[in-house]
């Protein structure tokens, strides 16, 4: 099965009504875990943003009766640009910005060619036009999804980007791997990380969830030392976070000179649902975000790519429910 030019998403509970009634996914499940992928369109997709790889959105799994992703927010708006749900990668810096002159494009990896409209700094958050979408090529099977992504700008700015959703046969386990291969003639220069936007069982944000890295924390920034609190290597709350509230850390790394090993895991303590994270990388820096709805680990991976150069990279997540 191929699908060209296109995302999907769900609209959940929040927004059943508005959701349109179809939407590009697939559905994987190998007798242990089951999950939604939404899938890349640009006319019918539920994510069209300018901010999120469109591929490999996982809008829910389920796990032995519990649950881990679902709709966090309540806006939606399919060009919004954290309308997204699931373990969702981002490619933070964008390509030719700074060159670019207002009305010429430059590149989210994942997403496209991108109008400038000004010379206003990138924001993140902002609408932007998406002008060329590239290539995409989907294939779906019972335990897996394909995806890969064309494009190639005028400007000397090209790629090839792959991704494969799978799951492990007869294991608790979801693989997303990657593959990036520069095919212009200008070097890739940005990073990567998974925004990890978990849900596990609908647990609001909270002292019921525990988070554990294979390295020493410490964190200053929104929320911390007040509601978060980052001690040896486990961070936890001390109550729940209120509508409004959310905490914020630039890095939880405690030896900021470290590229310690990219892993964490997160436990829903009230159902005893969790799930351990772990990439065959080193982490080369550790955000973290929450708000009262999603708690996100993101880590982070810089990425530099001369013309003719690839790389890649593979996360894994383990599923499991303690007693």
């Amino acid at each position: 099965m191929k699908i060209f030019l296109g995302i999907g998403f769900a609209c959940a509970f929040f927004l059943a009504g508005c959701r349109p009634s179809t939407f590009p996914e697939a559905t994987v499940d190998n007798g242990v875990i089951s999950a939604t992928v939404l899938l890349p369109d640009a006319k019918n997709g539920y994510y069209r943003g300018a901010r999120f790889d469109w591929s490999g959105v996982v809008s829910k799994l389920e796990y032995k009766g519990h649950s881990y992703f679902g709709q966090w927010f309540n806006e939606y708006d399919p060009f919004l640009h954290d309308a997204i749900m699931g373990p969702v990668d981002e490619f933070r810096e964008p390509l030719g910005y700074e060159t670019a002159r207002p009305g010429e494009d430059f590149v989210k990896i994942g997403v496209g060619a991108i109008k400038k409209p000004d010379n206003a700094p990138y924001q993140f958050a902002r609408k932007y036009e998406i002008t060329d979408h590239g290539k995409w090529d989907v294939k779906t099977g019972k335990e897996q999804v394909v995806f890969a992504q064309e494009l190639r700008t005028g400007a000397g700015i090209a790629y090839r980007y792959e991704k494969k959703i799978r799951l492990v046969p007869g294991q608790a386990q979801l693989v997303i791997g990657h593959k990036l291969s520069n095919t212009g003639e200008l070097p890739i220069h940005t990073s990567t990380y998974n925004h990890n936007f978990f849900m596990i069982d609908r647990e609001p944000t909270g002292p019921r969830l525990k988070t554990i890295f294979p390295f020493r924390i410490s964190a200053s920034g929104n929320g911390f030392g007040e509601i978060a609190h980052a001690e040896g290597e486990t961070l936890t709350y001390s109550r729940q976070l209120e509508k409004g509230e959310n905490v914020f850390s630039e890095d939880l790394r405690n030896d900021k000179s470290q590229s310690p090993r990219y892993g964490f895991s997160i436990e829903n303590t009230r159902t005893g649902a969790g799930v351990q994270v772990a990439c065959n990388r080193a982490v080369d820096r550790m955000v973290y975000w929450a708000c009262p709805t999603t708690a996100c680990p993101e880590p982070y991976l810089d990425l530099s790519l001369a013309a003719g150069e690839s790389t890649d990279w593979e996360i894994t997540y383990t599923f499991f429910v303690k007693p």
